[in-house]
């Protein structure tokens, strides 16, 4: 059995961004090792996620779970190791998912952690293709959008964790064309090579609403949102009749300080019966099972490829939050913080 230390790096909310996130928003400092009660164990956090929501908690509103808090620690997706148990549920060494990163050492509940299978896959799959961002590009399209054989799918960000596995399961479960947008030719090079999307396009290179219209000349019947802003409006003008639009994220507006301006075209969904849908991966939790046995099928069968953003140690996670942001990542963004 490992000594446990006395104390563990941590990094906490120094202060809320106004606009960007920057360095000085964080405090990386060394914490007390949280004593373990009846019923908990003691994690010792292996690899962690980033992810655009977190953006949204730094604020101090309103929304579907409480902002973080000043001078505290940050939450969020990690993996570790149950280095002490007072759980009859589960033993040292156990692999655990749960929701305490941005941290070396958790103490959780047993209830509030999901044993791992490190055969299936690596401990950073569970935290993006196998995990939060999985489920929601499965739920999103599926269930969601609503999604038929022979639709035309349109994904923003469709590089990202999200993204990347909207286009291939849309692929995989009969799509007659897939499109993609990405910051980047190499992002579009991966998307239409490695990723199979049909054509893809750099959202850089041109108005959006031009690219996509050359992507997509017969319109798009399903949208799957994850950036918002000129993307959302393209959609809207170029989507079919009864078009359905899956909205998860709205990345480019997030670090904004005046409010958008909105979507400019939003008559079409009058005129076109289109069907906008915002969605949270927590409001559909019938479906876990089904998700991951398809897409542990669909792993286990090599037709679905994904790709991580490995930054390592925690010290550096503000700066890899940051990057993930900017679109630095290819894939879904991890940080390691123990082997």
């Amino acid at each position: 059995m490992m000594t446990v230390p006395s104390t563990g790096t941590e990094v906490r909310l120094a202060a809320r961004p106004e606009g960007w996130p920057t360095a000085e928003n964080f405090s990386v400092v060394q914490a007390e090792t949280p004593a373990v009660r009846t019923g908990q164990v003691l994690i010792r956090n292996l690899v962690m996620s980033v992810d655009p929501y977190m953006r949204g908690r730094m604020n101090k509103t309103r929304s579907y779970v409480p902002p973080f808090a000043v001078g505290k620690a940050l939450d969020g997706g990690a993996v570790g190791e149950v280095v002490v148990s007072k759980s009859s549920h589960l033993a040292v060494g156990d692999l655990v998912l749960h929701g305490l990163g941005w941290r070396e050492y958790a103490v959780v509940g047993a209830a509030g952690t999901v044993k791992i299978d490190p055969a299936l896959a690596p401990p950073g799959a569970y935290l993006g293709v196998l995990g939060m961002p999985g489920h929601a590009a499965y739920t999103g399209l599926l269930k969601v959008a609503e999604f038929r054989p022979g639709d035309t799918v349109f994904v923003s960000g469709a590089a990202g964790a999200v993204g990347s596995l909207v286009g291939q399961i849309a692929r995989l479960c009969g799509a007659e064309r897939v499109i993609g947008s990405a910051g980047s030719a190499e992002k579009v090079a991966y998307l239409t090579g490695e990723l199979g999307f049909d054509a893809a396009f750099d959202y850089k290179d041109g108005p959006v609403l031009e690219q996509l219209a050359k992507a997509a000349p017969t319109g798009i019947d399903v949208y799957f949102d994850n950036v918002g802003g000129d993307h959302l409006d393209a959609a809207l003008v170029l989507a079919r009749m009864g078009a359905r639009f899956a909205l998860c994220g709205s990345i480019s507006q997030a670090n904004e300080k005046d409010p958008p301006a909105g979507p400019r075209n939003l008559t079409q969904a009058i005129a076109k019966g289109i069907t906008l849908r915002g969605f949270l991966v927590g409001g559909h939790a019938d479906l876990p099972d089904e998700f991951t046995a398809r897409m542990g099928g669909w792993l286990a069968d090599g037709r679905i490829s994904y790709r991580e953003t490995v930054v390592r140690g925690l010290e550096n996670a503000p700066a890899a939050f940051i990057d993930m942001l900017r679109g630095a990542n290819t894939g879904k963004m991890l940080v390691r913080i123990a082997e």
